[in-house]
C-alpha cells in the first residue's frame, strides 16, 4: 500500500489506458501554471472526474460511492468542521464505532486523511466519489453553516423550563434578539438568496430537517434538533398569522419580508405529521419582472400559433400540467399580453400571485362561500371581454366557463393532465357534452418544466448513437449533434444546471380534431390529428432543447414519462 500510494493520479491513469502520455504532459503543464492539484487539471483538459475516481478505486481497492443516492448521518458531519470539510473538499458520511466514514476525491492527500483523524479523534476510513458530488454533499450537509449552528446551540433547552422560555419567545414574537427568531429569519434569508421556490420544514426521527426546492428539486439546507422544532414552528406560525395553539388541524396564513433589496410574499401551510408539525412556505418574489410568451421557452411556431389563440373574440383556452409545471406563469404572461386599454379583463386566482396593473383580480374565498364557480357567475354578470378562471377543478365550474365562451367571452383556465388532447378526455369524464367541448374550446396547451443547464460549467459530451438519433428525428439535421452535460460549480450550487424553462405541446381545435370530439374519439385519435396538423409533443420539443444545449436528455425523460404517439 505504501509503494501504491506514492503514485500520482495520472500515472494511475496512464497505467490503465484512461489517459494518453500527451494528456497526461498538458494537465501537469497546466497544473505548473495554475498550482491546482493534477486531479482538477485533468478534468479541466476533458477528462471526465467519474474516470478519475473509478480509476482510483481499482486500483487502491477503496469503494466508489455515489454520494447521490447515499444517505448522511448529520451525527457523523458533526465530528468534522465546516471550513476542515470545504478546505480539503471532504465529508464524513456515517459513524462506524471508532472509525468514520470519509468521502473525498483523492484519497492519497494523507494531509487531510491526518487532519481529519486529528478534528475528529477517529480512525479514517476513506471511500472514493467524484469533486463535484463532494461539494454538493457538503452544501447540502453543512447547508447554512457554522451561523446556524451556534443559533441552535443557544435555543436547545437543557432543561424543560428551558422549552417553554423558548417557545414562549417565539410565540410573543417581540424579542428580535431572541434566538428562535434569528433561525427563523436565517433560514427565510437562505431561502430567498438560494432563489428557492418552496421551503420545507419537516419533523422526522431523531431531527427535523429544513429543505429548499430549488429549480424543482429539493436539496437539504440543515438538521434542527427535536428540541428546537417545535419553537421553531411556533414562531413561523405567529409570522403567518396563525393559531399558535391549535396544532391537530392544517392551517393557512401568509407574510411579507425583504431581503436583498427585495420584497417576497410568503404563503406559509402547516399540517400535523405523526411526529408534529409540518410546515411549508411558498416564496413569491415580487421584484422579478414577470416573464413575457417569449420568455417562457416556446418555439416560434408554438409561439405564434398561441399568439393567435389568445386574440380571438371568444373561446376556451386551457393550459394543462401537475402542480409546479408553471401554468399560472402561462396564463399570466398571457393576460399580460393581450391586457389592452379597450377590453375588460377580470380574473379569479386561489391565491392572487401576481398584481397586474389595469385588471380586475378577485380571490377565492371557499369559507366565505366564494367559490371558481360562484366567482365566474358572477363575472359574467359585470360583461367582461376576457375572464382568466383560476383553475376548472369541478363540473360546475366547467359548465359555466363553457357557456360563458359561447356568449362572446375569451376564457383562459388550467386544468390537470397529462397532455394537451386529454384535456378534452378530462371535460368530457366531467360530463360536459361533447357539441359543447368542440364549439367552445380553442385549443389546448400542456407544458412541463426542465432545468436548464448552468452557462458557467455545462460541457460538450458526446451523446450515445440512439440519443443522437432521435435528435436527428426532431431537428431534422443529418450532422452530429452537440449537446451538454451538467457539471456543477459555484454558479449553480454544484448542480449543474441553473434556472428553468418550458416544454410545450399545443393542440389547436381545427375541423378535423373538432369532429373526433364530436364522436368523442379517445385521446390517442386526438393525439394522432393533432401531429398530422403539425403539432408537436412535449418530448419533441424538449429533445430541440437537448440539441440546442439548453437541457439535457436526463430532464426531458424526467419530465416527459408519458409514451408520446408515434
Amino acid at each position: 500500500m505504501a509503494r501504491t500510494q506514492k503514485k500520482r493520479i495520472g500515472e494511475l491513469l496512464m497505467e490503465m489506458g484512461l489517459i494518453t502520455p500527451d494528456q497526461l504532459a498538458t494537465a501537469v503543464d497546466r497544473q505548473k501554471q495554475t498550482g491546482e492539484r493534477l486531479g482538477r487539471a485533468l478534468i479541466a483538459i476533458g477528462i471526465k472526474e467519474e474516470l478519475i475516481a473509478q480509476a482510483l478505486s481499482r486500483q487502491l481497492g477503496i469503494a466508489l460511492m455515489n454520494l447521490k443516492d447515499q444517505g448522511i448521518d448529520p451525527r457523523a458531519t458533526a465530528l468534522l468542521p465546516e471550513a476542515l470539510a470545504r478546505k480539503y473538499n471532504v465529508v464524513p458520511i456515517r459513524r462506524d464505532g471508532s472509525r468514520v466514514v470519509l468521502a473525498m476525491s483523492d484519497p492519497l492527500d494523507v494531509v487531510a486523511l491526518d487532519d481529519v483523524s486529528i478534528a475528529t479523534g477517529l480512525i479514517v476510513s476513506p471511500v472514493i466519489t467524484t469533486p463535484t458530488e463532494v461539494k454538493a454533499a457538503i452544501e447540502r450537509t453543512y447547508g447554512l453553516g457554522e451561523h446556524a449552528r451556534g443559533i441552535i446551540e443557544e435555543i436547545a433547552p437543557s432543561s424543560a423550563d428551558k422549552a417553554a422560555e423558548d417557545e414562549a419567545d417565539a410565540a410573543a414574537g417581540d424579542r428580535a434578539d431572541a434566538p428562535v427568531i434569528r433561525l427563523a429569519d436565517l433560514i427565510l434569508t437562505q431561502g430567498i438568496q438560494e432563489r428557492a421556490s418552496d421551503v420545507h420544514i419537516e419533523p422526522m426521527e431523531p431531527d427535523a430537517r429544513v429543505r429548499y426546492r430549488i429549480d424543482g428539486v429539493l436539496h437539504t439546507a440543515m438538521t434542527v434538533p427535536k428540541q428546537v422544532y417545535p419553537p421553531l414552528v411556533s414562531r413561523f406560525k405567529v409570522m403567518a398569522r396563525m393559531n399558535v395553539a391549535e396544532r391537530r388541524v392544517p392551517q393557512d396564513g401568509s407574510f411579507q419580508r425583504s431581503a436583498d433589496g427585495r420584497t417576497v410574499d410568503f404563503r406559509v401551510s402547516t399540517i400535523p405529521v405523526v411526529n408534529g408539525e409540518r410546515v411549508a412556505l411558498r416564496l413569491l418574489d415580487k421584484s422579478q419582472s414577470l416573464l413575457t410568451l417569449g420568455q417562457l421557452g416556446m418555439d416560434d411556431a408554438a409561439l405564434e400559433r398561441f399568439t393567435r389563440l389568445i386574440n380571438l373574440p371568444y373561446g376556451i383556452v386551457l393550459v394543462s400540467g401537475p402542480t409546479g409545471s408553471g401554468k399560472t406563469t402561462t396564463m399570466i404572461s398571457s393576460i399580460i399580453l393581450v391586457n389592452t386599454l379597450d377590453r375588460s379583463i377580470i380574473t379569479v386566482e386561489d391565491p392572487v400571485e401576481y398584481q397586474i396593473s389595469g385588471i380586475n383580480q378577485m380571490e377565492v374565498n371557499p369559507r366565505a362561500g366564494l367559490t371558481f364557480a360562484n366567482a365566474l357567475r358572477a363575472i359574467v354578470r359585470q360583461n367582461p371581454d376576457i375572464i382568466m378562471v383560476g383553475e376548472i377543478r369541478d363540473v360546475e365550474t366547467a359548465e359555466i366557463a363553457v357557456h360563458a365562451s359561447l356568449t362572446g367571452h375569451l376564457v383562459f383556465s388550467t386544468i390537470h393532465t397529462n397532455d394537451a388532447p386529454s384535456v378534452i378526455t378530462r371535460l368530457l369524464d366531467m360530463g360536459i357534452e361533447s357539441f359543447l367541448i368542440a364549439s367552445s374550446i380553442a385549443g389546448a396547451l400542456a407544458q412541463r418544466l426542465v432545468r436548464v443547464l448552468c452557462p458557467q460549467c455545462k460541457r460538450p459530451v458526446e451523446p450515445l448513437a440512439e440519443v443522437a438519433d432521435a435528435l436527428k428525428q426532431v431537428t431534422g439535421d443529418g450532422g452530429a449533434p452537440q449537446v451538454y452535460e451538467p457539471v456543477g460549480c459555484v454558479h449553480c450550487r454544484y448542480t449543474g444546471y441553473r434556472g428553468r424553462t418550458g416544454i410545450f405541446e399545443l393542440l389547436t381545435i381545427s375541423p378535423r380534431v373538432r369532429e373526433l370530439i364530436v364522436h368523442r374519439a379517445p385521446s390517442n385519435e386526438l393525439m394522432q390529428a393533432g401531429r398530422a396538423e403539425g403539432m408537436d409533443t412535449m418530448r419533441e420539443d424538449g429533445l430541440r432543447k437537448v440539441a440546442r444545449g439548453i437541457t439535457t436528455m436526463e430532464e426531458v425523460l424526467r419530465a416527459t414519462r408519458v409514451v408520446d404517439v408515434e
